[in-house]
């Protein structure tokens, strides 16, 4: 990860095989050839082997939609050294899964440092069930971070977890059955065009030649190839987190043409292609940690830490509370967006107590309220000092941040409210409307130290 702007675009149609294209004037949908999975079939059955039918781009999405809430994990080899190479402390603040180029570290160097990664505390079912308490529905997981080093066992090279380092396991095949198994969908993060380890990938210029760099070479041997592993071995893929964009829409395109080839219902996040380009993913990634400054036509997403770090840290201890990514769901959500909650854990494959401590805090807000976050879009009621809204059909959610004394008033709300109910405890609440304002009648305590949700019933 590295901060990045976004891109305020329209989501522009594509697809490698065009089999059929009709226009709906109100949809305006492209339809693809894509796989159905075979029922009952194993994690690592190859999506190409599933029979095919017919899905309108807006299908594909409705997974996304509706789920929400995801969780990153950022983990390679970085993990191990925690934040300092050599006496050198990574700055807090600073990405430590960018500790080889923040300091130059050879690649032989580092080469050996992953030959000593064996995170023998690795446990996926209790990531995945991490995942499930704190009302998570996929997992985004780095597969292949900037360093070049694969979290699983890759044919094309051997810098892989399984032949290159004592632990001798592959985590992403034993993930995707774990979250296949628990209902959660498996995503992989891989960076296609940054590569440290590889002469010919982009970033490494303390040990590489940049005027010498054939990165056509690169993609054809080691990015293209090891995405073709990884959308083939690993059963369904629901999206594809790509990172740093391309140095050309072509390029893009081809690597965006690869998923459609191989997995048509899989996902792309908008960073395959840079900044300046024309978005070619199938949402919009904003800046990390980062908020739109204004409406989105297009699906989006915001990538977040817990504390400063993406990759684990020791040195890190500036942890966000339960309270504060609450709100940030929140606001996220009430603006049509997803957000996606990273957790870094160690170099011994255990995700910090601290991380754990906040995600079952915010799994227990979500077990009460959480109708008003999946499947819920934005509310019709913005910008004001009470908090936010979500909808749902005919149901208005109010999110409240600031609990007032006494009554709440709501205004811009133009359909009749039926009831008025809080999500915790389900009590109902007085209310009355005149024109599009409403005035609710609370009780002098709020139920939720972080926000508190009203159900609005309306015609």
């Amino acid at each position: 990860m590295k901060p990045r702007l976004f891109q305020n675009r329209v989501v522009p149609g594509f697809v490698l095989a065009i089999l059929a294209c009709v226009l709906l004037s109100a949809a305006n949908e492209v339809y693809r050839r894509v796989p159905q999975p075979a029922a009952g079939g194993s994690a690592n059955q190859s999506p190409a082997s599933a029979a095919t039918m017919p899905v309108a781009t807006s299908d594909r999405m409705a997974w996304f939609r509706h789920d929400k809430f995801g969780m990153f994990i950022h983990w390679g080899p970085y993990s191990k050294l925690a934040g300092e190479w050599q006496g050198h402390r990574i700055p807090v603040g600073t990405e430590a899964e960018w500790i080889m180029q923040r300091f130059n570290i050879p690649v032989a160097e580092y080469r050996q440092l992953a030959h000593q990664f064996n995170p023998t505390h690795f446990n996926p079912q209790e990531w995945v069930s991490l995942a499930q308490a704190t009302g998570m529905k996929y997992i985004v997981v780095t597969a292949k971070h900037h360093d070049g080093f694969a979290m699983y066992r890759s044919q094309v090279s051997q810098y892989n977890i399984v032949d290159w380092t004592p632990f001798g396991r592959d985590p992403l095949m034993e993930l995707s059955q774990a979250c296949q198994k628990a209902g959660i969908r498996f995503c992989v993060y891989y960076s296609h065009r940054e590569d440290w380890d590889h002469p010919d990938g982009y970033g490494n210029n303390w040990d590489y030649d940049r005027s010498k760099k054939d990165f056509d070479r690169y993609l054809e041997q080691k990015s293209k190839p090891q995405l073709r592993e990884l959308l083939t071995n690993y059963g369904p893929i629901g999206l594809v987190w790509f990172d740093r964009g391309m140095d050309t829409p072509e390029h893009a395109r081809q690597i965006v043409d690869l998923v459609h080839q191989l997995q048509p219902r899989c996902l792309i996040s908008g960073r395959v292609g840079s900044y300046g380009q024309e978005l070619m993913g199938d949402y919009q990634d904003m800046g990390d940690n980062g908020m739109p400054t204004g409406g989105l036509e297009e699906y989006w997403e915001t990538p977040q830490t817990l504390n400063t770090t993406w990759g684990f840290s020791r040195f890190d201890e500036q942890w966000k509370t339960p309270g504060n990514v609450i709100h940030r769901l929140v606001e996220i959500v009430s603006q049509g967006g997803n957000y996606l909650l990273n957790v870094g854990p160690t170099g011994e494959g255990v995700i910090p107590q601290p991380s754990v401590e906040r995600l079952h805090e915010i799994g227990a807000w979500l077990k009460v309220n959480g109708e008003a976050i999946y499947g819920t879009t934005y509310g019709p009621v913005q910008g004001q000092s009470f908090g936010r809204t979500t909808r749902k059909g005919n149901t208005i959610y109010v999110h409240v941040f600031e609990w007032p004394k006494g009554a709440l008033e709501l205004s811009g709300l133009r359909s009749r409210t039926i009831s008025a109910t809080l999500l915790a405890g389900g009590r109902p609440l007085a209310f009355k409307q005149s024109g599009d304002r409403v005035w609710l009648t609370l009780p002098e305590e709020a139920p939720d130290p972080s926000v508190s949700v009203i159900a609005l019933r309306t015609e």
